[in-house]
């Protein structure tokens, strides 16, 4: 996820997305640059318009609730009710986890 926070930085303040610049960000922010992981998101973003694709995923945002609205209420289907737990049988379940 930091190398899709990185690139974003770097596209807003101009700069290229390029593996070099990706760790370098990832680098000043304190963590451990990964080569592979810097290379792909380079490779994945290269010809892309970031802005563009932020433009057009908000617009797909905001059509999504309208289209969900226009279902009929008949095809709602009726949701199971949950069981409630008590605290001893969840902290049972927790203790599983740990042997």
């Amino acid at each position: 996820m930091e190398y899709i926070y990185a690139a974003l930085l770097l596209d807003a303040a101009g700069k290229e997305i390029s593996e070099q610049n990706l760790e370098h960000v990832v680098k000043a922010a304190g963590m451990a640059p990964d080569e592979a992981m810097a290379k792909s998101v380079a490779k994945s973003l290269h010809g892309v318009n970031i802005k563009d694709v932020i433009k057009n995923a908000q617009s797909v945002q905001v059509a999504a609730p309208a289209a969900a609205g226009a279902a009929p209420a008949a095809a709602k289907k009726e949701e199971p009710k949950e069981e409630k737990m008590s605290e001893e049988e969840a902290a049972g379940g927790l203790a599983s986890l740990f042997g």
